[in-house]
């Protein structure tokens, strides 16, 4: 019970902020865009960028770690693509979406202050290596997919280029790539840009936290409860299950552990979404399950911590 209130509860109140903010007229749908387009293009590409730049590579970038957290992400997008198709009927393009909404967890926005809560900023690190190719991951692996079905028939040869171009007009993955090009240059940063970076990185989580839940308000669940079911399954209970069980069976160390199963635990993020948005396909479905799966992994995280050492 302590997990839930000291931990769980604070993050889904700055949460149910926002969505009371939105649902009570005091917050608009044009400031919720703002808000997030400020967290998301500006605020988050930064946390990420200075994240990455100062990371120990050597260290945090554990080979086991890694697969350990992708297969099971992986897994949840083949799942998520093929009970789509062959369970509920979907065509291949809403099925990718389906998938790609098992596949991308919330590993920002949820993810690191409930790690953080939960075990100290010091236990981030883990989080922070993960999160470093999640969004290039889980893009490759959507938008390549998406392609493949769009281009049923057509030349393959051009979809590299489509993919990579899709890729790099995400703020996110620019933020991570420069941080990467920091670190691995060894490219000092003068002193005045880094404490304008660090002002920004105090408002990136709770800001994203508070529009998260504006977004929720104008995406309540409607129709498609079989589906929406699945996905939240896939996201909150297969996902994390073979990642701790792969970590237990690479004998990590209980930091790799925590790390990778809280991230794998948390509900599709708002990403799958705009992944729909983005193709006009599954939106209801993508929406509701950021929607459900939000307000489920309350209870699911709780067992999760319960269960870590």
């Amino acid at each position: 019970m302590a997990a839930l209130i000291d931990v769980i509860l604070p993050v889904f109140l700055v949460i149910g902020f926002g969505y009371v903010a939105v649902w009570k007229g005091y917050f608009s749908d044009s400031s919720v865009e703002g808000l997030m387009k400020f967290t998301q293009g500006f605020a988050i590409p930064c946390l990420l960028f200075r994240a990455i730049s100062a990371l120990d590579l050597q260290q945090n970038f554990d080979l086991a770690l890694l697969t350990s957290f992708y297969a099971g992400a992986f897994a949840g997008f083949v799942t998520g693509l093929l009970g789509a198709r062959y369970i509920f009927g979907r065509d291949w393009e809403d099925s990718v979406v389906i998938g790609f909404c098992c596949l991308f967890s919330n590993s920002l926005l949820l993810g690191l202050p409930i790690t953080e809560r939960a075990y100290g900023v010091t236990a981030l690190e883990a989080n922070y290596a993960i999160i470093a190719i999640h969004s290039p991951f889980c893009y490759m692996v959507g938008i390549t997919a998406m392609e493949i079905a769009r281009n049923r028939g057509g030349s393959v040869a051009a979809l590299p280029g489509k993919v990579l171009n899709a890729m790099f007009h995400n703020a996110l993955i620019i933020g991570i790539t420069l941080g990467f090009v920091v670190n691995l240059g060894g490219i000092p940063l003068p002193s005045v840009l880094t404490d304008a970076l660090d002002l920004m990185i105090r408002a990136a989580l709770p800001a994203a936290l508070f529009g998260l839940g504006g977004v929720l308000y104008r995406y309540r669940p409607e129709g498609d409860m079989r589906t929406i079911l699945f996905v939240v399954a896939v996201s909150l209970v297969l996902h994390p299950l073979i990642a701790w069980g792969l970590v237990r069976a690479n004998d990590l160390s209980d930091a790799a552990l925590r790390s990778a199963t809280v991230t794998a635990a948390m509900a599709p993020g708002i990403n799958a979404y705009v992944f729909a948005n983005m193709y006009g396909k599954a939106k209801r479905v993508a929406a509701s399950a950021v929607l459900m799966g939000t307000a489920l992994s309350i209870l699911t995280v709780w067992v999760w911590l319960a269960v870590l050492p």
